[in-house]
């Protein structure tokens, strides 16, 4: 019974088009896990955001596409990265100086790590190594931008970062684009029902970390750099 359950998708087989909307996913670990995080961030509108985009990453039908193509994986993974870690960040922010340039190295080979063709098939097939693959992006982005977002680090150095994050994303993105073959046999033949090579489906996730995946990373720097010359102002009044 271990092993029927460790080695397949989690989110299921690879769905058709006309399947895609019935095809939500109704794990109860994952929604008592979104239940008890709700709990805990109920009075915060930053929260409760952060648990929509959870929401939308692991229960709506966003899961099941993610296991037919691996651009609908890319936009999975940004929404953790860039989107839920940060708010749950700004929930939970650090107390006291961090070392953000040693955990934008941490979150940096989390991310590369994860894109390794072998390491990236492997979570796709295996329920077990696919948590660990979603809980250390999520963890490494999180502390990351607790960082980076903490007040009493400098607010310019934390920009140049947030956008060093963005460019080494959009280096792995245009390393994908520009292959000249498919690397993932996970998505060996999902993409052919949604009028995709594998190859143009890869291009097309490239293109998404490239190019779309900035706009998050645009707007938490732009609110880091409004804050700090806030405070600046302020003690110039």
């Amino acid at each position: 019974m271990i092993g029927e359950f460790i080695n397949q998708t989690y989110c299921g087989a690879a769905p058709d088009p006309a399947e895609l909307l019935m095809r939500w996913n109704l794990d109860p670990v994952v929604l008592a896990a979104l239940v008890v995080l709700l709990f805990a961030v109920r009075k915060s509108r930053l929260g409760q955001g952060a648990a929509l985009v959870l929401f939308i990453a692991f229960v709506s039908p966003l899961c099941a596409l993610s296991s037919a193509l691996f651009s609908a994986r890319v936009v999975h993974h940004i929404l953790l990265i860039a989107l839920a870690a940060p708010l749950l960040a700004m929930v939970w922010p650090a107390r006291r100086p961090q070392q953000p340039v040693l955990l934008f190295a941490f979150a940096t080979v989390v991310l590369w790590v994860w894109h390794l063709p072998a390491l990236y098939d492997l979570a796709l097939s295996n329920v077990l190594v696919y948590w660990i693959m979603q809980l250390s992006l999520i963890v490494s982005a999180f502390v990351f931008w607790r960082a980076v977002l903490a007040q009493q680090n400098s607010a310019v150095h934390n920009v140049i970062l947030i956008l060093a994050a963005y460019m080494q994303m959009g280096f792995l993105g245009a390393i994908l684009t520009f292959a000249s073959e498919p690397l993932y046999a996970a998505h060996a033949w999902g993409p052919y029902a949604w009028a995709l090579t594998p190859l143009s489906d890869q291009q097309l996730g490239g293109l998404i970390m490239w190019v779309p995946a900035g706009l998050p990373y645009a707007v938490f720097g732009t609110l880091l750099a409004r804050r700090a010359w806030h405070n600046i102002d302020h003690e110039l009044a």
